[in-house]
């Protein structure tokens, strides 16, 4: 491979997973390490490893670009080439297909699947002759799969051995790949570099409960996928957002554009005033005006999120002839679509204090103050809270962990008598009744345990008898905490396993009628699969997490994941001792606040952890 800088990137970028040694035959030609022809080739010396770490955003600067084969190259180091080749910043992988026979040409579908290893594959020629296959040549591609990303941008973490054949023949004089898999197979440097996380939006679909007050048609659902970030970003995540939600997602949200509606023209780009014009096929003409101000804003969050470093003023509809649709400014979006719900003003952090009592603290306050209403006396003791995502509306559960109580947050109001008695005993920390969790629609969540078993329940607005939600996929398993998501339609939940705790993400659907409508939580996914014993998680944006756990025999650690299972592109962490539970705002700029030895700690955007009360327990935000 050659490279290109256009701008100031590390130098040790501009190697391709360590310069490998000038092979006489021409492996790779002017190789992975220079940066301008091929005069300055070293041709003695050592070859020392290059550090491959994953790249920073900043760092992106820098193209790669494919290397033809070369005349005489034998079929190992023709498969090298390619697989080098199909690294490169070309859109349409042109200079990879030419070390393919005619035949493969025609026929190799590099998006059907991107496997994701921990390292470059190793190609390993054939031991043994084929006497079969005596013109021909066989190399198998060895490696650790850690994940894969199908047709529709999905990532999936897949831990496996990976092992695939490439078979070779020689055409016109020339060794040439004429059998190998669809799609490709990337190390994950290689993968980092090449792709980016973004979050496509669709509408979530209550289902059953759709035509219910609380049920808004304008709640956005980010749904993550793994795009090529420097070949056309704007086009492709535009074209990935018309192709409709990923397979997990599908049954619970839905997209306003009408079936079958593609780009009419796929030159996009900002202008001077950082609108977006898109010009969308006849499909979507016909629409009314309300569907297509939906449209626009899930094209407006879709695009922001992949050019996050410009903010957006405008994303205007049009025809194929550049007649206007619709339009929609930055401030309609935020004001009647955003992902991220504000009350009107910045949420405040809460937590039990020493008394027991709740407490709250905003951004840049120094001491908590108690909350008003019955939970800020100190006189019902609680073990956990939940405040709704109005902060109107408190739920706490008594300190013995059996039962449940909700209680407005203003003076004058008067505890009630318990909402839910735990089944069990609740002898232990981590049984009884889980902490609560409210969603957006207005809604409690909470889990009951029991030393072998446990169930989930919702009460409407916080009120009435509680329903039992199915987890079909939990098995034997054990819910230890769960935490719902704004929109009401995903929900973390940490598991239970033979002593191993996992966090694992299941979608909520509604079944059933208007009028008794039926929950369940299906196709429960793992987020953090590296870590074996996962302590705490909160939501931090649409389509991520901060959790806290261990890999197995190491330390605790924080961490962000995407809601796909994949590593969050995010800061990271700094270290904090031995956290219990952690909060965070799905509003981005909000610190985080931890439960740990220090004591209730706030970590600030850019800032490192600082302790903001001695003795307290049980974080957390709104939600």
């Amino acid at each position: 491979m050659d490279t290109e800088r256009e701008g100031e990137g590390r130098a040790g970028h501009t190697s391709r997973r360590g310069a490998r040694r000038a092979r006489t035959a021409g492996l790779l030609g002017c190789a992975a390490v220079l940066l301008a022809g091929c005069a300055s080739m070293p041709d003695s010396g050592d070859v020392k490893a290059v550090d491959q770490s994953p790249r920073a955003e900043g760092d992106s600067q820098v193209r790669v670009y494919g290397v033809p084969p070369q005349d005489g190259a034998q079929p190992t180091n023709i498969v090298r080439s390619f697989l080098d080749a199909t690294t490169s910043d070309e859109a349409d992988f042109r200079t990879a297909s030419q070390y393919l026979a005619k035949s493969a040409r025609r026929t190799w579908q590099p998006f059907r699947v991107t496997n994701v290893l921990q390292e470059r594959p190793k190609p390993e020629p054939q031991i043994q002759r084929n006497r079969e296959d005596a013109n021909g040549y066989t190399v198998t591609l060895s490696g650790s799969q850690v994940a894969t990303v199908d047709g529709n941008h999905a990532y999936t973490p897949e831990e496996r051995a990976y092992r695939r054949t490439i078979h070779l023949i020689k055409e016109n004089g020339q060794w040439r790949i004429d059998r190998l898999p669809n799609g490709l197979v990337l190390g994950q440097s290689d993968f980092q570099r090449i792709y980016r996380s973004v979050n496509k939006y669709y509408f979530a679909s209550y289902q059953s409960e759709s035509s219910e007050p609380k049920a808004s048609r304008n709640v956005l659902v980010a749904d993550p996928v793994y795009l090529r970030q420097r070949i056309e970003p704007i086009a492709a995540s535009v074209e990935a957002l018309l192709n409709g939600p990923t397979d997990w997602l599908g049954q619970v949200t839905a997209s306003e554009f009408p079936r079958g509606t593609r780009l009419a023209s796929r030159d996009l780009a900002l202008d001077d005033s950082n609108a977006l014009r898109v010009k969308l096929t006849e499909q979507a003409v016909h629409t009314d005006a309300a569907q297509c101000k939906r449209m626009a804003a899930q094209l407006f969050f879709t695009v922001q999120d992949m050019t996050r470093a410009s903010k957006i003023s405008e994303v205007d509809l049009e025809d194929a002839k550049g007649n206007s649709l619709c339009s929609l400014t930055q401030e309609q979006a935020e004001r009647d679509f955003s992902p991220v719900r504000h009350a009107g003003h910045s949420a405040q952090e809460y937590f039990l204090d020493a008394d027991h009592k709740v407490v709250s603290m905003s951004d840049d306050a120094t001491e908590p103050a108690p909350v008003r209403g019955p939970f800020g006396t100190g006189k019902t003791a609680l073990r956990s809270v939940a405040v709704s995502r109005d902060e109107t509306t408190a739920a706490g559960v008594s300190s013995d962990g059996r039962l449940l109580y909700v209680a407005g947050l203003e003076d004058g109001v008067q505890r009630g008598g318990p909402l839910l008695t735990s089944a069990g005993s609740a002898k232990a920390p981590d049984e009884g009744l889980t902490a609560p969790s409210w969603d957006g629609l207005g809604d409690l969540w909470i889990a009951d345990r029991s030393a072998h078993s446990s169930r989930l329940l919702r009460l409407r607005e916080g009120k009435g008898a509680p329903e039992e939600v199915a987890v079909p996929g939990l098995g034997k398993r054990r819910i230890k905490a769960i935490r719902v998501a704004a929109d009401g339609i995903r929900i973390a939940m940490l598991v239970e396993d033979n002593g191993r705790t996992t966090l694992q993400l299941g979608r909520v659907e509604r079944g059933g009628s208007s009028a008794h409508p039926v929950l369940s939580v299906e196709e429960l996914r793992p987020i953090a699969p590296q870590l074996e014993d996962v302590v705490a998680a909160s939501w931090a944006g649409g389509s991520r997490l901060v959790v806290v756990g261990r890999e197995s025999g190491g330390v605790q650690q924080m961490q962000f994941m995407e809601t796909d299972g994949s590593a969050s592109n995010a800061e990271t962490l700094p270290g904090v001792n031995g956290v219990k539970a952690v909060a965070a705002s799905e509003d981005e700029t909000r610190p985080l606040i931890a439960d740990a030895t220090e004591g209730i700690v706030r970590l600030p955007p850019d800032a490192n952890w600082k302790t903001v009360a001695k003795d307290g327990t049980a974080p957390v935000y709104p939600g």
